[in-house]
This record gives structure tokens, C-alpha cells and sequence, in this order.
């Protein structure tokens, strides 16, 4: 039977529609708008001009590291150390600027170190095929230990000559307003986004977290690639890293204390499945915007803050479930 343009034209519509409803992104931004709208309503506090600008440079520190994580995840691995990395460089780009070095050498100190911890992460996942969990776990205990080491576990304030050009690159709002971070958040989703849907990296990427054993029969460099996310996820975390700490203006060695754990979630809640082979870079925003929304809301609905946990902890079940059923209904 002849297929006419309008049929064809219909079941097009029809496949986007299902596929929007069906997307765990789109109900998530869904989730994020009504919780907004309900909060501005219940709440004087909540759509006044501060706390959305804290809200918006809260929600980018988690996800630029949920940014690279998604590449981790993607190809079915993990990233437990992120936390502990982002604490390190921070710290290194302390120390180094508090000995009276540039910002320019601070930041290029600071990326060394996280490229190196995700190459020494890589190399032991992908060439000497230990568990992702095992050796992350691992670094996430090593990194912190190290940036005790190599603050003797004092709080750094000043950051030497460029103490005010650190503070204004974290701190400041260059572009109508608008907090810097959040515009690295943005240009770095884009080039995320860009590189797991344009590219052969990206690809590949989505191909290992597929069937990773098929990936390597078309010849799709795995271990390399493997190498490579793990650096990404390590350097997002350094990058996070500068940036939190010129908008807080001094390092502990507490920061990014359980980071690791609202990345996880965020880059879940947006929808990657952490057996691999799905996941985007907007999803990994909405997911970090969902769980700043709800420890943002915890404190102005008087709320214990020590209930946070059971709050995202329910939104990362909700999400797999989500996945679930949907896996469900595509197999039947």
C-alpha cells in the first residue's frame, strides 16, 4: 500500500513526540520547572534576585565535573575520585600562586596534575584491566592525601600577585551579568555536547559503552579511548576546581568533600545509564540543576539539611527505574 507525504510526515511527528516523552531528560527538566514554580510560590525567598544567582553558580561546579563524567559513564565505567581531584588542584593552584608564581602557572600547574591522575587512572583500568571502582576509590583516598601534604593541612588565602585576577576569573561577571562560572559551564557543555554527538571520539565513545567487545572487532582504539575519558573526567574536575576556587577566595582541604556522589547523581538523574552507552551533556546540567533545586529548597521550606541525602538519593532511584521501565518497554 502507497505511503502518502501527510502519513509520512505524520509518523515522523509521532516519533519525535515518543521520543521526547520517552527521554528521562525531558521529564527531568519538567521536574525542575514545576519544582521552581511551586517554590517561588511557597516561598518569598526563592525567586528573589540572589538566591537565583547562587543557585546558578552552585549548580556549575557540580556540572562541569558531571560534564566529564559523562564520558566516563558513557562507556560504562566510573569516577569516584573526582571529589579528591578537584580538592588537589585546588590546592595546587594555591600553593603554587601563594609562592608567588602567576595565575597563568598556577593553571597550567593545576591541569598537569589532573591530566596525570586521570592518565595513571586510565592506564590501570584500560591496560592492566583493574576495576574503575577499585582504582578510583583508590585515588579519591590518595588525591586528598595529598593535598594535606601539600598545604600541611592549612586553609590558603592568598594567592600571591594574582591574588585578584584568580578572584575575578571564579568570582566575577564579565558578560551581562552573568557569574563566570556559570559561562564556563555553558561554553563547556557546548564543546561536550559538540564532541559525543559530531565527532568519531564521541562515537567510538558511545560504541565502547555499547558492546565494548564489538567496539574492538571494528577496530575502535578501546584502551586508548578509555585512557582518554578518564583524563577528560580528571581535568573537569581540575577546571571545577579553579574556578571554585577563585568564587571562594581561600582552599581547604574539606572541599569537594562528596562530590563525587552528587556528580554520580546529577549525571544519572539526567539520564546516563551507568551500564553505559547513553548519556548527554544537557542531561548532565539538568540533573545538577535538579539537585541544587532541592538543597536549595530543603533550607527555605525549613527543612533539615540532613534529609539532602535521602532527597537525591530518591531522585537517582526514581531515575533508574525510569530507566528500567523504559528498557522494559522496548523489549516487549
Amino acid at each position: 500500500m502507497a505511503v502518502t507525504l501527510d502519513q509520512t510526515i505524520a509518523q515522523k511527528q509521532h516519533t519525535f513526540l515518543s521520543r521526547v516523552l520517552s527521554s528521562q531528560t525531558f521529564w527531568v527538566v519538567i521536574a525542575v520547572i514545576l519544582a521552581c514554580l511551586f517554590l517561588s510560590f511557597a516561598t518569598d525567598a526563592f525567586a528573589t534576585q540572589k538566591n537565583l544567582y547562587n543557585i546558578t553558580r552552585n549548580i556549575t561546579f557540580v556540572a562541569i565535573v558531571a560534564l566529564g563524567m559523562t564520558f566516563v559513564i558513557i562507556t560504562g565505567g566510573i569516577d569516584l575520585s573526582v571529589g579528591s581531584v578537584l580538592c588537589l588542584c585546588s590546592m595546587v593552584l594555591a600553593v603554587t600562586m601563594h609562592a608567588g608564581y602567576s595565575i597563568e602557572v598556577g593553571i597550567l600547574a593545576t591541569i598537569v596534575t589532573a591530566l596525570a591522575i586521570g592518565a595513571f587512572n586510565g592506564v590501570l583500568i584500560a591496560y592492566l584491566d583493574f576495576p574503575p571502582f577499585v582504582v578510583t576509590l583508590g585515588m579519591l583516598s590518595v588525591a586528598r592525601s595529598l593535598a594535606m601534604v601539600a598545604s600541611n593541612n592549612t586553609v590558603v588565602f592568598q594567592f600571591g600577585p594574582d591574588h585578584d585576577k584568580l578572584l575575578a576569573l571564579g568570582g566575577g561577571a564579565w558578560l551581562f551579568g552573568i557569574a563566570n562560572p556559570v559561562l564556563y559551564m555553558i561554553l563547556l557543555a557546548l564543546i561536550t555536547g559538540f564532541i559525543l554527538r559530531w565527532t568519531k571520539f564521541g562515537r567510538h565513545i558511545f560504541a565502547i559503552g555499547g558492546n565494548e567487545h564489538a567496539a574492538t572487532l571494528t577496530g575502535v582504539p578501546v584502551r586508548q579511548i578509555k585512557v582518554a575519558v578518564y583524563m577528560i573526567s580528571a581535568l573537569s574536575a581540575g577546571l571545577a576546581g579553579i574556578i571554585e576556587t577563585g568564587w571562594l577566595g581561600a582552599v581547604t582541604t574539606n572541599i569537594g568533600t562528596g562530590m563525587e556522589l552528587q556528580v554520580i547523581a546529577a549525571t544519572v538523574i539526567g539520564g546516563a545509564n551507568l551500564a553505559g552507552g547513553v548519556g548527554t551533556a544537557f542531561g548532565a546540567i539538568v540533573g545538577a540543576a535538579l539537585i541544587e533545586v532541592i538543597r536549595n529548597s530543603l533550607g527555605l521550606l525549613g527543612i533539615n539539611a540532613f534529609w539532602q541525602g535521602t532527597f537525591i538519593g530518591g531522585a537517582i532511584l526514581l531515575a533508574v527505574l525510569f530507566d528500567r521501565i523504559r528498557n522494559f518497554r522496548r523489549s516487549d
